[in-house]
């Protein structure tokens, strides 16, 4: 990202001079929001000085019909003369081969990873821009921390409908004149304090690691019957909790902002099979895309029906005593 950024800069300066910029690249995932991504938008969205060129096989070839996948390679490798088009066809057919993958890397067709957790036209379905949270709102939160590598955050959850929104967010810029960044505790301390000011704040859920002692603090201060550790290492539970908020997702039982972090590490977030059921993980572990702020929407969701179940959602009504 950052070498693209000073080369597409210094093409610009020095455009007049003849400098031009090729980007020559597989179609991309729409989840991933990547240079090619935002080159192919810019140009659908009237960026001038922009030639985008691209030949791709119709959308949604029936993958086993050997003659149908024949015809989309052709159509894909263009004047290729030299590509293997009954090779790649085998390939495409091949049963290792994910349908996601044939179609991205054999077809040139813009698709999501097979093994993605949500797509982006679900995500998108959840949102929603009316009736935004206002101060004083009864809400639900999710906390997951870490101190340098990952990323830590709260996510708000409205228990009335189900609306995420973000509440903090510290990531680990990857500067490399940034080598010794850490997590800044005082104010991740001072978001806390604010959200519990701000909102009725319900249910507390946070993942203790790094932050045990923190929580602890939290739940003398704020009380113990608000304020709770989740481990989200803990397989079933975390499961279950995956799969119902993915399952409301699906029907548009929760809702978003629109918070372009959380939207990004709900789409980073890719799915892991274990016994227990499904969880979510990054697409690597030494992959630099976030997904806290996904587990952190869990969390919260899962505090939000806890603490329905809990009966918080019932006003409290003050008692008239006449005389």
């Amino acid at each position: 990202m950052y070498v693209w950024e000073t080369l597409d800069r210094n093409v610009q300066k020095t455009a007049g001079a003849g400098s031009r910029l090729i980007e020559t690249t597989n179609a991309y995932n729409p989840n991933e929001n990547s240079i090619a991504q935002r080159t192919h938008e810019a140009v659908l969205g009237g960026a001038a000085r922009l030639l985008y060129d691209c030949v791709e096989a119709e959308r949604d070839v029936d993958l086993k019909d050997r003659e149908a996948v024949t015809a989309a390679v052709i159509v894909a490798y263009g004047d290729s003369h030299w590509v293997d088009v009954e090779g790649i066809a085998d390939a495409i057919q091949d049963p290792r081969t994910p349908a996601a993958v044939a179609y991205r890397f054999y077809l040139n067709n813009i698709q999501e990873n097979a093994d993605g957790w949500m797509s982006k036209d679900e995500w998108e379905l959840c949102f929603d821009e009316a009736d935004p949270i206002r101060p004083g709102e009864q809400i639900a939160i999710g906390f997951d921390g870490s101190l340098r590598g990952d990323a830590t955050g709260m996510i708000g959850c409205r228990l009335r409908d189900g609306k995420l929104f973000q509440i903090h967010l510290q990531e680990n810029p990857r500067n490399p004149n940034q080598p010794d960044w850490e997590v800044d505790v005082l104010a991740v301390e001072a978001a806390v304090a604010n959200a519990f000011r701000t909102y009725k704040v319900e249910w507390f859920y946070g993942d203790p690691p790094y932050w045990q002692e923190a929580i602890g603090r939290w739940s003398i201060e704020y009380g113990d019957d608000y304020v709770f550790e989740y481990w989200t290492n803990k397989p079933t539970r975390m499961a279950q909790a995956t799969e119902r908020f993915r399952s409301a997702a699906m029907v548009q039982d929760l809702k978003h902002d629109g918070d372009d972090d959380l939207s990004r590490h709900v789409l980073n977030a890719v799915t892991r099979e274990v016994p227990q059921g499904t969880l979510i993980t990054k697409d690597s572990p030494r992959s630099k895309k976030k997904i806290d702020l996904a587990v952190c929407a869990i969390l919260a969701f899962e505090a939000r029906a806890d603490a329905i179940a809990d009966g918080r959602m019932k006003k409290r009504r003050s008692r008239v005593v006449g005389f």
